[in-house]
């Protein structure tokens, strides 16, 4: 077995990042990527000055704008009116959101040109349709992990386990964009363990830590670990019991250090995409 190196990919993508960002400026714009925080929650915080970071780094301004205690109201005339701003190019939205309020009802409200995330369900309409579009970035990271592997998924048997529209849904489209021949997977399926096995691709986006193991992977399979659950101890562990998989797997991405850094890695090439996109729209 072998690890997918997410960090070593990232590393790449940032490196395009930064050359693409540089040349934006370098003939007058200024890529911006603004991100809404509807929420106090820790983690959420360690993520988005993560990304902030990391945008800066490779010479993208990013903008957070934090709300406190929002309403659905107050969350939607924010993000219309960054959307309505020429100045900001990408716009995420970060979850998680007050109870009661849906990221499909506010992501609506995300100019879809601008919409690097996938939040809005125009978005997530034209992934379906085979169109081009800005799916989410965790998804995204999925496909760009796996045509970093040089894996032919034309044909390939692939299996998702999980369903949302941030991962799962997204993921399985964009497998079928690619010729893959994709099953997903949810908490009501029966013989789950079964229907993993005939994967020559997993994606594990369930949210359960350590609940793929090895009596769900055939042998040689190419498994992608989303999960990403906090332990006891500050640290991470993944929706794959990775000790009981990795003698079985022929790949397997780690957590920390697979989808993850891929993930911000591709939020940033986002953004100066649709900064690209906006001298086009002037």
């Amino acid at each position: 077995m072998s690890d997918i190196d997410g960090r070593a990919v990232a590393k790449a993508l940032r490196a395009e990042v930064a050359e693409a960002a540089a040349r934006l400026r370098a003939e007058g714009t200024a890529p911006l990527l603004a991100v809404v925080v509807p929420t106090d929650d820790e983690g959420t915080a360690w993520y988005v000055r993560s990304i902030k970071k990391a945008a800066e780094k490779e010479g993208i301004d990013c903008r957070v704008e934090h709300l406190k205690d929002p309403g659905k109201d107050e969350i939607v005339a924010k993000l219309q009116e960054l959307s309505a701003d020429p100045a900001v190019h990408g716009v995420i939205c970060q979850t998680p959101l007050p109870q009661g309020v849906q990221l499909a009802e506010v992501g609506r409200h995300i100019d879809p040109i601008k919409d690097i995330d996938g939040a809005n369900a125009t978005n997530l309409g034209r992934l379906g349709a085979g169109l081009r579009t800005w799916a989410p970035a965790t998804a995204a990271a999925v496909l760009e992990l796996l045509k970093h592997e040089d894996l032919t998924l034309e044909g390939a048997r692939a299996v998702v386990v999980g369903r949302s529209t941030v991962v799962g849904k997204p993921a399985a489209l964009l497998l079928l964009n690619e010729s893959a021949t994709v099953t997903v997977c949810h908490s009501r399926t029966k013989d789950l363990a079964a229907i993993c096995r005939e994967a020559d691709v997993l994606v594990a986006a369930v949210g359960r830590a350590g609940m793929i193991g090895a009596d769900f992977v055939k042998p040689g399979a190419t498994v992608i670990d989303v999960g990403t659950n906090p332990t006891e101890d500050g640290g991470l562990v993944g929706d794959v019991d990775y000790d009981a998989v990795a003698p079985i797997a022929g790949r397997l991405t780690p957590v920390p250090g697979g989808v993850g850094p891929v993930t911000t890695a591709l939020l940033l090439r986002h953004t100066v995409q649709a900064a690209e996109l906006s001298k086009t729209h002037r």
